[in-house]
């Protein structure tokens, strides 16, 4: 193995599709057949001056100092593979990827801790038999240099399950051999929310291995990895969830806790993460075990550790849903029958006093984990004769723990690893003293995080600690409104210094802005130094005042503008955490005031997204408290609060909410005001007791209210009350004429986009009525893209059943699809079809299925059945832009 190439090397990795099945089927003839594979593999290999190095089954491996040498060695072997008869098993087809990347052989005749091989066997992973793929890196290489028979075909960027950035792929195409393969199997293919990854794994080929074998025994339905912060609990879990996606067709879903500061948050997060909202007549924990019956699921719970009494829920879900199984991530365990725990250990270190020679050093997790992250931030940084001790004596002072290495390694930047080791030295008190009662490690990674802030400047370790107080991370404007106006910091320096630290993490948001979070070991860390601060009080005072503010600004009935904006919805949908974390500041504090204010801001957040449980017991919790003093706010938080019963099924009790917020509303003599929870009240007469007499009465006065101030989304709402009840009434002229100005309205000036979805939904009703199909599938596609782009996924089912009305008759089969499509949808998220709308439609159904047939009609319910959702959107929208 002395002539292994070295520096910059291609590796050609192989690979016998189905071989599993092969060996079971004869066990005697695949033997033969895989050794005359091996073969011809080796032939074709050496005849281009590449090196087998390893065999892994009957999959290859093989080394070449040339990518264009790889490149024709995957050629010839392929078309000796599909040259050779194979009599014993038919032929063999074999997948083969090629990547480069830097490496240096072992003394052994291998290659270890190589990133470019695990991202090899990532990209293999995603080809089928016959097929050879190349990464970006041998593309490059081999440009220009392609045999006259050969050509390339690029095939996109995919998404690998290394987790780490997509791949730009590119396929073979050779003359005489087979081209054409199904779509890779990489991760867009799969029912997953996993995130991106920064960078490769480092060290956990064993981890991985025992911990895949222990989710996918058929005894084992929960999983937990345990370990003391930074011990890369969630990367590994998260590697390990990639790696099992094919075990489990449903979905494997990532539902990250630890912003949630409160148990009870646990199950809307989980809910929130698959999909499913809460709906009158269903408790949420139905919904998501209805969700979850007949499926298989891996759900991925990080960060476990403060909410343990959310365990009982874990325990539950388990026990109503037979194909879920639970992959958590948790400082402790959590002690539910059942329950196999890892525990996670450090990673690997050499020993100091019998240091390896300098390229099996290189090789050992925790210096190669140092020294990737070193070059991140030093590119010229490299693993030396002259400082291999001093790096192993500091990952070693650190127990090998990840996130420690990492803090550690990031300042090579400007301390060589010596001057790194000095400094570490220096605070072995720190380091060994820890209090007695926390775990030896945790120990050890205190010390890092505050041997890492203690380099910071006052007034960047100022910063630093304030920004604990956010939950989920934050914006910068949301972090200047946190610092203390008279400090003078400048909150972006101090944050690009903080992320240039590791100490805050950097990604982007809304519109391309940074948002900053800390690592939930750090922010814990962050929060003792706040609190030992004296300055905690007045720093969280200042994070909730902001998000009332906020949440006033982005409420209706604090401006004359929009109700439905799909950016405001957004930003509230990210902060939500900081505004949970607010509200629990001001009511524990005693800031009655502030607490209703912000319940008041975020009435119309929690019932547009259907946050019902959460929305009501805020509000009840701040209307409890509230003295009385502000009329208004108390008038708007009993008008949210009014909605949210009568959704969960109780309107008599949602209009007794409404005759006291109406009496404060009139006392405070403010029109917009008195005109809101008139039409509030308007709506609930309407749905709640079908009184269009009283409707029509409240819509008249709010809307000479709300034009008399000039409030345009209040205008549009008393409109579409009229509308609705003209429409109830019979008087479908009427009601037609009033959606209509709505409609205009809305296009001229702008305005709220939720109404006007509402408005183009009843158009589109009113012309199928009329029997103006083209203009009804018309407006339902418009208000469907409207309702998609609110997140409102009941009425996307809605706005997909009208289409599929509408257009039934001229596009029968899509038609049927779109129905499938919707009906799939409601049962996802449990929002059945209203019973009224029943019989409509039944009717438009069975129209459907009288043109096609009942064979036709089932074979495109079935396709539709299957449709990802954006699919069926975009067929809806289709068939609505060609009317």
């Amino acid at each position: 193995m002395a002539d292994l190439p070295s520096g910059a090397v291609t590796f050609l990795f192989t690979d016998i599709e189905g071989s599993t099945r092969l060996w079971e089927r004869d066990a005697a003839a695949m033997r033969a057949a895989v050794a005359r594979h091996d073969a011809l593999l080796q032939e074709a290999i050496a005849a281009h001056q590449g090196h087998v190095y390893k065999h892994v089954g009957d999959a290859v491996q093989a080394a070449f100092r040339s990518a264009v040498d790889a490149l024709a060695a995957a050629v010839a072997a392929q078309r000796a593979l599909v040259a050779d008869p194979w009599p014993e098993t038919g032929p063999l087809l074999v997948r083969m990827a090629l990547h480069a990347g830097e490496a240096v052989p072992t003394a052994q005749g291998d290659y270890h801790q190589v990133p470019a091989l695990n991202r090899l066997a990532r990209l293999l992973a995603t080809a089928h038999g016959g097929q050879v793929l190349l990464s970006q890196a041998v593309r490059e290489l081999v440009h220009g240099a392609l045999p006259a028979d050969v050509e390339t075909r690029d095939l996109g960027r995919h998404r690998l399950r290394d987790l780490i950035a997509s791949e730009r792929v590119t396929q073979l195409v050779v003359e005489g051999l087979p081209d054409q393969f199904p779509p890779l199997k990489s991760l867009e293919r799969d029912p997953t929310n996993l995130p991106i990854q920064p960078n490769a794994l480092i060290g956990r080929e064993a981890d991985l291995a025992t911990v895949r074998m222990l989710l996918l025994h058929e005894d084992v339905r929960l999983v937990t990895l345990t370990g003391s912060g930074g011990t890369g609990k969630t990367r590994l879990a998260l590697q390990v969830a990639a790696d099992v996606l094919d075990a489990f067709g449903d979905g494997v879903f990532l539902v990250d806790l630890a912003p949630l500061a409160d148990p009870a948050l646990v199950l809307p997060q989980i809910a929130t993460t698959l999909g499913v909202r809460e709906v009158s007549g269903l408790t949420l924990h139905d919904a998501v075990v209805s969700y979850l019956d007949g499926k298989r699921v891996l759900l991925l719970l990080d960060n476990c550790e403060h909410l343990l009494a959310a365990a009982p829920l874990v325990a539950a879900l388990l026990a109503a849903s037979g194909g879920l199984k639970v992959l958590a991530t948790s400082r402790a365990p959590l002690h539910l029958r059942g329950e196999r725990e890892y525990a996670v250990p450090p990673l690997p270190l050499p020993d100091l006093a019998r240091l390896p020679p300098l390229e099996q050093l290189a090789a050992v997790a925790a210096v190669a984990l140092f020294v990737q992250r070193a070059q991140a931030v030093r590119p010229d940084f490299a693993l030396s004769a002259d400082n291999a001790r001093a790096v192993t004596a500091v990952c070693i002072w650190l127990d090998g723990l990840p996130l420690a290495i990492e803090l550690a390694a990031a300042r090579v930047k400007v301390l060589p690893p010596a001057a790194l080791l000095a400094r570490l030295e220096r605070r072995l008190p720190l380091l060994t003293r820890g209090a007695r009662d926390l775990p030896a490690r945790q120990q050890t990674l205190r010390a890092a995080i505050a041997w890492s802030h203690d380099l910071l400047e006052p007034a960047e370790q100022q910063l630093f600690r304030w920004l604990a107080v956010f939950a989920g991370g934050t914006t910068l404007a949301a972090a200047d409104a946190v610092v203390d106006p008279t400090s003078g910091i400048d909150v972006l320096a101090g944050a690009t210094a903080l992320v240039d630290h590791s100490l805050l993490r950097q990604s982007e948001g809304k519109a391309g802005e940074p948002r900053f979070g800390m690592f939930e070991t750090i922010r814990e860390f962050a929060l003792e130094r706040l609190a030992a601060s004296g300055e905690e009080d007045k720093t969280r005072d200042r994070h909730a005042a902001w998000y009332v503010q906020r949440a006033e600004q982005m409420s209706h009935m604090k401006r004359r503008s929009r109700l439905g904006n799909p950016e405001d919805v957004l930003e509230l949908e990210t902060e939500y955490a900081n505004f949970w974390a607010a509200l629990t500041w001001l009511t524990g504090a005693g800031n009655a005031a502030l607490a209703l204010r912000l319940s008041a801001g975020l009435g119309g957040f929690w019932n547009l997204r259907g946050h019902l449980d959460d929305g009501r017991l805020w509000l009840e919790r701040t209307l409890a408290d509230d003295d009385g003093t502000q009329p208004g706010v108390r008038a708007i938080a009993l008008n949210w609060l009014s909605m949210l019963v009568g959704s969960r099924g109780d309107p008599e009790r949602g209009i007794a909410l409404l005759d006291e917020a109406e009496a404060l509303a009139r006392g405070t003599g403010d029109p917009p005001l008195i005109a809101s929870v008139t039409v509030a009240r308007g709506f609930a007469e309407l749905h709640g007791r079908g009184d269009t007499a009283q409707a029509t009465a409240r819509g008249e006065e709010s809307l000479a209210l709300f034009e008399a101030a000039g409030v345009l989304w209040g205008i549009s709402l008393a409109r579409g009350l009229l509308a609705h009840a003209a429409h109830l009434q019979g008087q479908g002229e009427r009601a037609e004429a009033l959606f209509v100005q709505l409609l205009a309205d809305f296009r001229d000036h702008g305005g709220d986009e939720y109404i006007a979805a509402q408005t183009l939904h009843s158009l589109g009703a009113l012309a199928q009525g009329r029997g103006d199909h083209a203009r009804a599938v018309s407006y339902y596609g418009e208000a469907l893209i409207r309702f998609h782009a609110l997140g409102d996924l009941g009425s996307v089912a809605w706005c997909l059943e009208g289409v599929a009305a509408a257009g039934g008759r001229d596009h029968p089969e899509q038609a049927a699809r779109l129905f499938a499509a919707a009906d799939t949808l409601r049962t996802a998220i449990h929002i059945p079809l209203p019973s009224p709308e029943r019989p409509e439609y039944d009717r438009a159904v069975a129209v459907v299925r009288t043109i096609l047939g009942d064979a036709a009609f089932e074979a495109a319910w079935r396709d539709g059945a299957v449709l990802p959702l954006e699919t069926a959107l975009a067929a809806a929208n289709a068939l609505a832009a060609s009317q």
